[in-house]
């Protein structure tokens, strides 16, 4: 089996309209389709639902449940409110930053731009209280196929002591980034 891409991610919202309008009007995704059904395809509870999804680039589809019938949405509160988020890719910096002087015009609380040494990138909110992250790829020629080279020595060094490895030292500012040279492609 060989997946192809993402078909979709669903996250539930508490106003569907609201959640379209703030997705298609900020942030330029188109709103793809909806569906609607009064009971639930997969079990047949009778529980009315408004399905909405949204053109999150390159055939990848961000959707949203709203389920009037529900208790009003809640998130795991022993999980830090960074951790959850969803991240979007936007083409560059001067992108990355136009977003965000639109987001912070339309009155939204916007945090950074954080540099993640490989990309930078801007956190807000969504109506619904998801966290949004939109990011710019910034790595340097190379960068990636290192992540990549150390990728299980780091896993296995984090399954043995859960203290963050240094496999990648200048990840972390503790050294510069030097491309591997022995012939590997970068």
């Amino acid at each position: 089996m060989a997946i192809k891409r993402i078909h979709h991610v669903a996250y539930r919202c508490r106003d569907a309209k609201e959640t379209v309008e703030f997705y298609r009007d900020l942030l330029g995704m188109d709103f793809q389709l909806a569906i609607a059904e009064d009971k639930v395809p997969s079990t047949g509870a009778p529980d009315p639902y408004m399905h909405v999804f949204l053109d999150a680039g390159q055939g990848n589809v961000l959707a949203f449940f709203e389920l009037p019938n529900s208790p009003d949405m809640g998130r795991d509160e022993n999980t830090p409110q960074w951790v959850q988020h969803i991240a979007l890719e936007v083409e560059s910096m001067d992108e990355l930053l136009a977003a965000k002087d639109k987001l912070e015009a339309a009155g939204i609380d916007v945090l950074g731009p954080t540099d993640h040494t490989i990309f930078k990138s801007i956190y807000f909110f969504d109506p619904n209280g998801h966290r949004i992250e939109l990011a710019a790829n910034t790595a340097k020629p190379g960068m990636h196929t290192e992540l990549k080279r150390v990728a299980e020595d780091m896993l296995e060094e984090w399954s043995r002591t859960k203290k963050a490895p240094r496999h990648a030292a200048w990840m972390h500012g503790d050294a510069e980034f030097e491309p591997n040279t022995q012939g590997e492609a970068q």
